[in-house]
């Protein structure tokens, strides 16, 4: 009975939105959780590459006719996955989580979760160009949600840990937790508020050191050679962010016009064509297979060669366009970055011919690519920053850095009018990720926040039980249950003072419809706004198990005063 009572307060205290240190404890916990499923998802797939590769995401030294096959293998194993829990299209990643976040307060359905964790390995272990931060914000948010589902937490919060969950898990991927908080913050929250940031801080914290606990401190650009640029070459880098600009419009407009050629086409033909493509690409040109991390490679070790980078900055888009828009579970962001590191390389042997030989500035020119390219597909300035700051280990990217993106962002979107890649497939999706002002307001603070518990509980519909309890209820409500099959109704009881000559009863009944105690105010709202009056009642898993009333009016005031600081 402790533990139960303990339960119900903590579930109040959530449903406000402020920070407390039950919110922050939670966060730990979600963060945990995300870590752990990331980092079997992450082993898996380093574990089954080096079965038959010398390092992982390097599938150079691989034969021809191994190269070939693996995609096609991969292809049908991700259908049978989705056979397997009857999917007939995959809808997954960071765009149907911004859905979810918005429509369901980041609740993610099992098997969803279960498609993009086997998927996700399969997709990747085959070569497919796909990264793995989408699974990774998938599964986190899956893994943080089903925590608060759990522990019945108040819908408010359980958006707060899938929040958390995110974050620990592209801090468990990538090794890079400032990032990770800005990422969700920037791109999937698209919003900054006190009582999220701190533990979805928190969150990132724990996802960082569970990975390196595991996989060690190691960045993928920590053994770049990071040269500060002198003032000579900043025009040029203006010059360089307007073309990746370009690029990121064309990238995007591409991979969303597959996505809408193939909209229609069912699960099993899309995947087979992609693994083909796949196979007949990575015959020619292996070094475009892979997440991302091999195309960065190459751009690391072969700064000189502009052949060889072009051919594999073309296949590595290609592959690309194939893999996400044809439905292989996978995130955009790895490939992004590896297309980014190239196209920064050849934007450096460009500038030799304007600055003089720049093979000293080559690593550092990939970088900014790198952070271009990322703020212009995916509107996440301030992500594309942190995560070359963290991934390099380096300061001296900063100020380059920010010229390059801001000239890149806004040649993209004020030019060419681009948008969040995300937001785009959402919307060939017709996902609805849009959520009213006042909605966005009342989905922050749980029902239990503002529901009134000083109330009396009748069971008759006696007039003199019912006098007597209007007599002495003083500033509470008095509430009729009535007694049905199958259940109970809760009528608010009033008298009539309507003063009409004909009515039969002294009394006003007035009908109140149940809303669950886990839900935000966003509910009531929904269901008394066209009326424009009235109120609902608050129950506790059971429908007749009343906690508390909301009435119209307690919402038009909340709406005009904002925000609970906390419980009064």
């Amino acid at each position: 009975m402790q533990i139960k009572y303990q339960l119900k307060q903590l579930r109040r205290q959530l449903s406000y939105p402020k920070i407390s240190v039950q919110l922050s404890v939670l966060g730990l916990l979600a963060g945990l959780s995300a870590s752990a499923l990331i980092i079997a998802f992450r082993w898996c797939i380093e574990n089954i590459q080096l079965l038959y590769l010398p390092r992982p995401d390097d599938f150079t030294d691989l034969d021809s006719f191994t190269r070939f096959l693996l995609p096609i293998i991969g292809a049908l194993l991700i259908v049978s996955v989705g056979l397997i829990t009857q999917f007939k299209h995959f809808r997954l990643g960071i765009p149907f989580v911004i859905y979810r976040l918005k429509a369901f307060y980041g609740m993610m359905p099992m098997r969803n979760t279960f498609n993009q964790f086997f998927g996700g390995i399969v997709a990747m272990s085959s070569g497919f160009s796909v990264g793995k931060e989408g699974p990774a914000v998938h599964l986190g948010a899956g893994a943080s949600s089903y925590l608060g589902s759990w522990l019945k937490l108040p819908y408010n919060s359980v958006r707060t840990l899938s929040a958390c969950g995110m974050a620990a898990a592209i801090s468990a991927s990538f090794n890079t937790p400032l990032a990770a908080v800005i990422f969700v913050m920037e791109v999937v929250l698209r919003e900054y508020k006190t009582h999220v940031f701190v533990p979805v801080m928190l969150a990132s914290v724990v996802g960082a050191v569970s990975s390196r606990l595991v996989f060690g401190h190691s960045q993928d650009l920590s053994g770049l050679n990071i040269t500060a640029l002198g003032i000579e070459h900043y025009p040029y880098l203006v010059l360089m962010g307007i073309l990746i600009g370009c690029f990121a419009f064309a990238f995007n407009r591409q991979l969303i016009e597959i996505l809408r050629g193939f909209k229609k086409v069912n699960l099993l033909p899309r995947l087979l064509l992609a693994g083909l493509l796949t196979a007949i690409i990575g015959f020619i040109v292996p070094e475009a297979l892979g997440t991302g991390l091999g195309a960065i490679v190459v751009a690391q070790e072969h700064t000189g060669n502009a052949q060889l980078l072009m051919t594999v900055f073309i296949c590595k888009a290609l592959l690309t366009f194939f893999a996400i828009g044809l439905g292989v579970p996978g995130g955009v962001i790895g490939p992004i970055l590896g297309l980014g590191m190239m196209l920064g390389t050849l934007l450096a042997l460009l500038a030799s011919a304007f600055i003089g030989n720049v093979d000293l500035y080559s690593n550092m020119y990939g970088v900014l690519g790198l952070a271009g390219l990322m703020a212009a597909c995916l509107n996440a300035p301030m992500a594309a920053l942190t995560t070359a700051m963290e991934m390099t280990y380096s300061q001296e990217i900063i100020v380059p850095a920010m010229l390059v993106i801001v000239c890149a962002h806004v040649v993209a979107g004020q030019v060419f009018k681009n948008r969040s890649l995300f937001l785009q497939q959402l919307e060939l999706q017709k996902l609805d990720y849009n959520t009213p002002p006042t909605y966005e307001v009342l989905q922050k603070i749980g029902v239990m926040a503002e529901m009134k518990q000083n109330f009396i509980l009748v069971k008759s519909n006696d007039e003199s039980v019912l006098r007597k309890a209007l007599d002495r209820a003083g500033k509470k409500l008095v509430i009729y249950k009535q007694c049905i099959e199958g259940g109970a109704s809760f009528q608010l009881v009033n008298y009539d003072v309507s003063l009409d000559p004909h009515a039969s009863s002294p009394f006003q009944f007035t009908e109140l419809q149940g809303v669950e105690s886990r839900y935000t105010l966003a509910e009531p709202y929904e269901i008394l706004q066209h009326k424009r009056t009235g109120s609902v009642y608050i129950f506790e898993e059971e429908l007749d198990a009343i906690i508390g009333v909301i009435s119209w009016e307690q919402l038009r005031k909340r709406l005009t005063k904002g925000s609970l600081e906390g419980p009064e």
